[in-house]
């Protein structure tokens, strides 16, 4: 049988007499045979009733799917898991959260090349879902594109806007008497008022605006906040555009480049976004078979100036983003700068610059500033290097004001630890805190930090108290604060060789994060050192914590070396 023009992979699995066992399956279905005459599309979804961010996307997916349908494609719907970052921070769910990227990516991969779907749309919201699906795209490389379930409106808390953030703020500020009991549950029940993403430029919402610069989300439709009715209509055109880029084949390879991942990376810089774009832009680009080095980031971000007044450092959030133009606007802005590569394709089937050229500007519009006043003359990621951190460091400027912080140590072999001193009124102002194992591998999942820095901050110290981990730390979290710090304690990286005094200086404009120890006396140190008992033997955490790379490689699950020589080898035998 010639194989159909839109069918290049589902002709395989309901096509010709042979394949009469399928059709009847999928019958039980309620398919029939106009379905099964058109291209089969697979709408990964990330649905789930555990968190805001995910909560509305079995809605989102009828609009979806009927785009889908009127544009001569058959829709059908699977769904995957996701992690709230948000609800399990602070506890032992925390550590599942980064794993769960990868569960996601596979488990989208395994579904599509199951059923042989021919394109594919991948619908996600809350942090993880939405790295896991642009990487399961850019290893399937088939037609297909993301789209961003929308963020949260924020909440109003004594007549102004609030976020999950001040959430966890006013948690220290309660821990150290700042608040009483009935005011933390006032804004408790204010912050989240439905659903959709975290509201701040936090993870989400940064990784929302890293696809639409990567082009592999379609500018204008993934930012469209959950709740406001344009949705369901941004849901239907996105339905029939991967329709459109099936009938063009224009498939991840085409859209996912170096030029777009640059791209990326400064948006990400533009707007002061998380510094857990750096872990999920090395993981896709790895997934797209395309180099990036953790330094690529800070050259990008050297360059670029912050031009969004986003939280967690500035004042606005993702809904006031929207209504002032968008993320168009900050292209269009960033264009203007000659900071981006306008000729990267995108899933409309039009360019970067084509795309941000139909910007609108809204009148009076405070958050994106013009090119002559940015809030900060460059970008809102630094990489930090030094004798704690050989293969760098990622640290967020764009919520402080430090060129330099030297201090004394504070280690913590544990997120608990650190944080119970923290409220036990333990951490002085001059310290610097130090949270180790809770790295890819030590974790395992590199569980992020907010309720630590957010503990900080309400405690009065986020000015004067410097935190640097081996594990991660959430969108929201503001302050001097270095993530990252790769080789990791638990793979005998130097961070596992601090005690508690040791003199830790940064230094920003030198890029450097150095214990004031010789590198004999490091050594002297580690080599006496044993690696910790892993935390689990069995199950998903154990395979990922032995399968995981550093952070510095964006803490992906890769396939050993020596298996991938051997396969090699075994494919050429003859």
């Amino acid at each position: 049988m010639t194989q159909p023009a839109l069918k290049p992979r589902s002709h395989t699995l309901i096509d010709g007499a042979s394949r009469s066992g399928a059709r009847a399956m999928l019958r039980a279905c309620g398919l029939g045979d106009e379905d099964f005459a058109k291209p089969l599309v697979g709408v990964a979804n990330t649905w789930i009733e555990i968190g805001p961010c995910n909560y509305h996307l079995r809605e989102l997916a009828e609009h979806v799917k009927a785009g889908v349908r009127a544009a001569g494609g058959t829709p059908l719907e699977f769904n995957t898991v996701s992690i709230s970052d948000g609800i399990t921070m602070g506890t032992e769910g925390m550590r599942t959260s980064l794993v769960s990227r990868e569960v996601i990516a596979d488990s989208i991969e395994l579904v599509t090349r199951g059923n042989l779907f021919d394109a594919l749309i991948v619908l996600v919201g809350c942090d993880k879902t939405i790295p896991g699906g642009v990487m399961s795209l850019a290893r399937l490389n088939i037609p297909g594109l993301i789209l961003y379930g929308g963020s949260i409106a924020p909440g109003n808390f004594d007549g102004h806007a609030v976020t999950i953030q001040d959430v966890y703020e006013a948690i220290g500020k309660h821990a150290s008497g700042g608040i009483t009991d009935a005011q933390l549950k006032s804004l408790e029940t204010a912050a989240c008022p439905g659903a959709g993403a975290c509201g701040g430029q936090f993870t989400a919402n940064t990784m929302a605006l890293v696809c639409e610069f990567l082009g592999i989300a379609p500018m204008g439709l993934s930012s469209v906040p959950a709740t406001n009715p344009a949705k369901g209509n941004a849901g239907h055109r996105a339905g029939e555009m991967v329709m459109e880029l099936l009938r063009r084949d224009i498939t991840p390879s085409k859209i996912i480049t170096r030029s777009s991942i640059e791209n990326a990376i400064a948006g990400v810089a533009a707007t002061g976004g998380s510094t857990n774009a750096v872990l999920h832009l090395l993981a896709i680009a790895s997934e797209a078979k395309i180099p990036l080095s953790i330094d690529d980031f800070d050259r990008i971000s050297s360059r670029t100036p912050i031009l969004a007044d986003l939280k967690p450092g500035g004042r606005f959030v993702a809904t006031d983003l929207y209504a002032a133009g968008g993320t168009a606007l900050v292209a269009k802005r960033m264009l203007e700068a000659k900071l981006l590569h306008g000729e990267s394709l995108t899933v409309t089937g039009r360019t970067l610059a084509e795309e941000a050229a139909a910007a609108k500007e809204s009148d009076k519009q405070e958050v994106v500033r013009k090119l002559d006043s940015p809030l900060k003359p460059t970008g809102g990621l630094v990489i930090l290097k030094g004798n704690i951190a050989p293969e760098g460091c990622v640290l967020k400027v764009a919520g402080h004001n430090y060129s330099t912080f030297n201090g004394p140590a504070r280690v913590f072999d544990n997120e608990e630890d650190a944080f119970a001193a923290v409220e036990n009124g333990s951490i002085k102002a001059g310290d610097v805190m130090v949270i180790r194992y809770e790295g890819p591998k030590g974790g395992p999942g590199m569980r992020e930090m907010l309720q630590v820095t957010a503990a900080l901050i309400g405690a009065g110290l986020g000015d004067s108290v410097a935190l640097l981990t081996d594990g991660r730390f959430s969108g929201a979290t503001h302050g001097l604060m270095a993530g990252h710090v790769a080789p990791e304690a638990a793979n005998g990286g130097p961070i596992a060789a601090i005690i508690d005094g040791d003199t830790i200086t940064f230094d920003i404009p030198k890029r450097s994060l150095n214990l004031k120890l010789t590198d004999a006396e490091i050594q002297r140190r580690l080599s006496t050192w044993k690696a910790p008992q892993p935390r689990f033997t069995s199950g998903v955490m154990a395979k990922y914590a032995l399968l995981v790379s550093s952070a510095s490689q964006g803490a992906i699950t890769a396939v050993p070396k020596s298996f991938s020589t051997a396969a090699q080898t075994v494919s050429r035998t003859p």
